[in-house]
């Protein structure tokens, strides 16, 4: 019988390298974001944060929040707070905005290290008793208690400008515009972006079609933070396109009512009827809805002491609702 030779066997000759046991991807910290041209560095809850539908904007192919080459390091180093730099289309001055209001919000109701925020004036009603009611408090089935909530309102209005029959402005064999359908265009742009007010076209809309839907949208918003006069918060030209883009944050009236006693002393009580409303928003809570329609209108374009330069636009509106919590 043969002996074994042990150095020859495939067990015995299997390289005994060190296993690898952090395989666990690190979580970034933070991330750096180039939005055409405009570098932010934000922190990985902030990101968190933000609405659904300005995430999907930012990522629309998903954002992997941890560093994938972590997972063939030793975890260890002074690299966790390193930036991983994401190229995003986006206006860098409506990032601005959204951060800006965030920030400004949750401050107001969590407070800074020298300043109390509203919460803690609040924190009785999940600490306390239930009273009897429909709405009652509680934090485990109502969020709006502990947490702050902003109305989301982006609106993506995509324009098209039919010139007058009579006009020179046209296009060439291949499709491209002359110098006269580009100052068409470039002005019914102008005149869209002045018309700042947000529930101008879907009240038009309203009232063409009488649509009760719609109307019982725009009461429900102006019940809940928004008035039927508010204008976009942001609202901007997309590069190269007859696009507009437009976005309102409004803090949602919860029906928690803060004030001050006689003596000064803080009191907080809770109107539950708008708190039953507010709660009905709670569906859009990272679930943005979506609206589209389109709307025809007449404008004239012409300079003054230039004859009439009537141009028929039709614009493509597609509205996304949401609620966030921050």
């Amino acid at each position: 019988m043969a002996t074994v030779n042990l150095s020859n066997s495939p067990i015995t000759q299997v390289s005994q390298t060190p296993v690898q046991t952090n395989l666990q991807p690190q979580l970034l910290t933070r991330l750096l974001l180039d939005l055409r041209g405009k570098r932010f560095s934000v922190d990985r809850e902030t990101i968190m944060n933000l609405p659904e539908s300005v995430l999907l904007c930012l990522f629309p192919n998903g954002l992997v929040l941890s560093r994938q080459s972590a997972a063939l390091s030793d975890g260890g180093g002074d690299n966790d707070d390193y930036e991983e730099l994401y190229a995003v289309d986006f206006d860098p001055d409506c990032f601005s905005y959204v951060l800006n209001f965030f920030r400004t919000a949750s401050e107001a109701f969590y407070g800074t290290p020298t300043s109390p925020g509203l919460f803690a004036a609040q924190q009785h009603l999940v600490e306390g008793s239930s009273p009897t009611s429909d709405f009652a408090p509680s934090s485990s089935q109502n969020p709006l208690l502990t947490k702050q909530a902003i109305i989301v309102l982006r609106e993506e209005l995509e324009y098209f400008s039919i010139p007058p029959k009579n006009g020179k402005a046209t296009t060439n064999a291949d499709g491209i515009a002359n110098d006269e359908l580009l100052d068409i265009k470039r002005k019914s742009g102008d005149y869209l972006l002045q018309r700042r007010n947000i529930f101008t076209a879907l009240q038009r809309n309203v009232s063409k079609e009488n649509n009760v839907a719609e109307q019982h949208l725009i009461d429900m918003l102006c019940m809940s933070g928004f008035d039927r006069d508010d204008e976009w918060g942001y609202r901007a030209m997309e590069p190269s396109r007859c696009c507009i883009s437009s976005i309102a944050l409004v803090l949602l009236k919860t029906g928690i009512i803060h004030s001050t006693g006689p003596n000064g002393e803080k009191q907080v009580n809770i109107d539950y009827a708008q708190m039953g409303t507010a709660q009905k928003l709670l569906l859009f809570w990272r679930k943005p809805a979506r609206k589209c329609w389109w709307d025809g209108i007449e404008v004239n374009l012409a300079e003054p002491g230039e004859p009439d330069k009537i141009v028929k636009l039709w614009a493509r509106r597609v509205w996304t609702l949401e609620l966030s919590l921050v």
